[in-house]
């Protein structure tokens, strides 16, 4: 079963926590451990010290007067001289200097001091490989207290690590759940938008964190999901509309020529078909190119000559008799797909033409590191409100709405659309012929 972010965040931050409170109990405990046994051997020798310089003075029997220490004078021979009064349970093991043992039930430490004549506690003799030859005081220290000490400090680490790691996934928990908190509020909010409620958005927190830039993005992604629904449903209503016309147009021939033969001839309707079938074809072509453009970039990439496709399309619109000025057509060369830029200009050119008054010019040139590209009519012109608008799918103004003159208004679209997937800018401006100016920009072939 998946767990949410915020329990995972909090039990990893928990468990590191706890182990690192547990290795450092373990390290704490084991110094301390360390510190108080070499103190209580200290004080042990010490003690031991002391004992010997008193039996070195008075003799053995001085032993028999401790009352709080466990203590024995062992001779050369291992027999026990002399004994406190609560070393009566038996002889202390003088091999075992320095370790823990049970004694009468209890644990201590043991201690040996070697006797010597000097009166100083200390073993003049240079053989230190046994006890001397006055024999050795063995003195046993209890560590109850010690082992309490240590007992109770383990307690209090083990009490303190597990509030550590209570308060830590406490707080974590909590922390987690506050930060999270607007992140869910996006999710319920997003959640809650349908395909037909993109005009929704989320509140964007005032907090300028990261919170705050994922609703950002989501109202941006919104956006652009609720403008690209919008398109869409208006280019399949456009697209729809533009069918149904020159559907309409063949029906109503061919009804015509059902109804009344007499009044339509077979070459008329066959004309018309043909006619309205063209204006179809190059409908659905357009279509097809426009959802080319809107799902990948351009495939075919290799070296064009701009100045070859503008000089073609002046020479197709002469043949149709319109007026064209080509002297100022120059050598340039960019890459690109050379079928879908010679569609540009011709586009171009086409609504040049029809709405040009009687002169339609190209112009070619290099500008830098880009081809410029100007188709100019004597027309008039766009205005400078329709100027963005124009590149828009579907969009004709006034003056070509007209079915035989306006086309379809997709040419413009598929213009700014292969340029700008060409990488290079559109745009419209005012002619020096006094109509308008259509001047497109694209990289130029590096050599």
């Amino acid at each position: 079963m998946p767990q949410s972010l915020r329990a995972r965040i909090t039990a990893a931050a928990a468990l590191i926590v706890g182990v690192v409170m547990v290795l450092m109990s373990i390290a704490f405990a084991a110094v301390l451990s360390a510190e108080v046994r070499d103190a209580t051997m200290r004080a042990a020798e010490t003690r031991a010290q002391e004992i010997a310089l008193r039996v070195d003075e008075f003799g053995a029997d001085a032993v028999g007067d401790l009352d709080d220490d466990i203590a024995q004078v062992v001779d050369a021979s291992g027999r026990v001289a002399a004994a406190s009064d609560d070393a009566d349970a038996g002889p202390l093991p003088s091999d075992r200097g320095g370790e823990i043992v049970s004694y009468d039930g209890e644990r201590v430490l043991v201690v040996t001091q070697d006797l010597d004549d000097d009166g100083r506690g200390q073993d003049d003799d240079d053989d230190d490989d046994g006890p001397s030859r006055e024999g050795v005081i063995v003195l046993a220290v209890p560590v109850e207290d010690d082992d309490a000490t240590l007992a109770t400090t383990g307690w209090l680490l083990a009490a303190s690590s597990l509030l550590v790691f209570v308060v830590v996934a406490g707080v974590t928990w909590w922390v987690v759940g506050r930060a999270l908190r607007p992140v869910e509020r996006i999710r319920r909010e997003v959640d809650d938008i349908t395909a037909d409620r993109l005009d929704r958005r989320v509140a964007e927190p005032a907090s300028g964190d990261e919170i705050a830039a994922l609703a950002t993005t989501m109202n941006r992604m919104l956006e652009r999901l609720d403008a690209s629904a919008t398109a869409q449903r208006r280019f399949v209503s456009d697209a729809s509309h533009e069918l149904r016309s020159p559907l309409a147009t063949m029906r109503q021939h061919a009804e015509l020529a059902r109804a009344h033969p007499d009044a339509t001839t077979l070459d008329d309707l066959a004309d018309v078909v043909s006619d309205e079938g063209l204006r179809m074809q190059d409908l659905v072509d357009s279509l097809l190119v426009l959802t080319r453009l809107d799902e990948t970039a351009l495939q075919r990439r290799g070296t064009v000559d701009l100045d070859d496709l503008a000089l073609a399309e002046a020479s197709r619109l002469r043949a149709a008799g319109v007026a064209v000025d080509a002297t100022k057509v120059g050598a340039a060369q960019v890459a690109g797909d050379e079928r879908l830029l010679g569609r540009v200009v011709r586009n171009l050119a086409d609504n040049a033409a029809r709405h040009a008054a009687s002169r339609v010019a190209f112009g070619v040139r290099v500008d830098g590191a880009q081809a410029v590209l100007t188709v100019d009519d004597d027309g008039t012109g766009v205005p400078e409100a329709e100027r963005e608008r124009v590149f828009e799918r579907f969009v004709r103004l006034d003056e070509g709405r007209a079915r035989d003159a306006g086309g379809s208004g997709l040419g413009l679209a598929i213009v700014a659309g292969v340029v700008r997937a060409s990488g290079g800018t559109v745009a419209v401006t005012d002619s020096p012929l006094g109509g308008a100016r259509f001047e497109v920009r694209l990289p130029a072939a590096s050599d």
